[in-house]
């Protein structure tokens, strides 16, 4: 070993020994997701619980909207385009369909064709999750089948605020497992292909959430 590398490495030992430790890096505390505590059966979920579910929603690039209950047959109105097919479910309320001329009624008669020529489809849903903007639909009454929410291009589901929970945990628990559940976490999109993010292959490609307060 030559002198001139004998003496790099040895001021470099003594470096080191000499040299204070390092503390490993500590990361800032994150802040804990502020989830507001779950409201009773029936009552109007808090106003936070509500605010955070509308924000989680709009960050998977859905739209979503508050109203009041006199004022959702004109939000829904507003959110379609005229003249386009709308269909509903059975059990859809019919004061929230007022004055759309081309809506027909699903009764399950109508084949996955016939589904997939409507531009938008209305729901309800059985309960919605806060912390991860969530719609889940059951097949219940105001929902229907699973292919009538996945087939037409536009979905727009009306959540109460009654119907919004805090954690994944609190929905389950509301939920029958032996039913056709359907998670709806923003519009349909993938980028399995060549990491190209679609739109609507795996259902529509636009979602509406209108939120129902007092």
């Amino acid at each position: 070993m030559s002198e001139a590398r004998s003496e790099i490495l040895a001021r470099i030992r003594a470096a080191r020994i000499t040299a204070p430790p390092q503390a490993p890096p500590v990361a800032p505390p994150q802040a804990p997701l502020s989830v507001s505590p779950q409201a009773p059966p029936g009552a109007p979920a808090p106003v936070g619980l509500v605010g955070l579910f509308c924000e989680r929603v709009a960050h998977y690039d859905a739209t979503v909207r508050r109203v009041a209950t006199d004022s959702v047959a004109e939000n829904l109105g507003s959110l379609i385009v005229a003249g386009s097919k709308v269909v509903a479910p059975r059990g859809f309320p019919q004061q929230w369909t007022a004055g759309l001329n081309a809506l027909v009624v699903d009764g399950e008669e109508l084949t996955k064709r016939d589904l997939d020529g409507f531009a938008t489809v209305l729901s309800t849903c059985a309960v919605a999750v806060a912390e991860t903007g969530t719609v889940i639909l059951d097949g219940g009454v105001g929902q229907g089948r699973r292919a009538l929410s996945l087939l037409p291009d536009h979905h727009v589901v009306v959540v109460k605020e009654s119907q919004i929970v805090a954690g994944v945990d609190d929905a389950v628990g509301k939920l029958d497992p032996r039913k056709p559940l359907t998670w709806i976490s923003g519009p349909s999109a993938t980028a399995d292909i060549e990491l190209v993010r679609v739109r609507g292959v795996h259902g529509p490609r636009r979602l509406d959430v209108v939120v129902v307060g007092a």
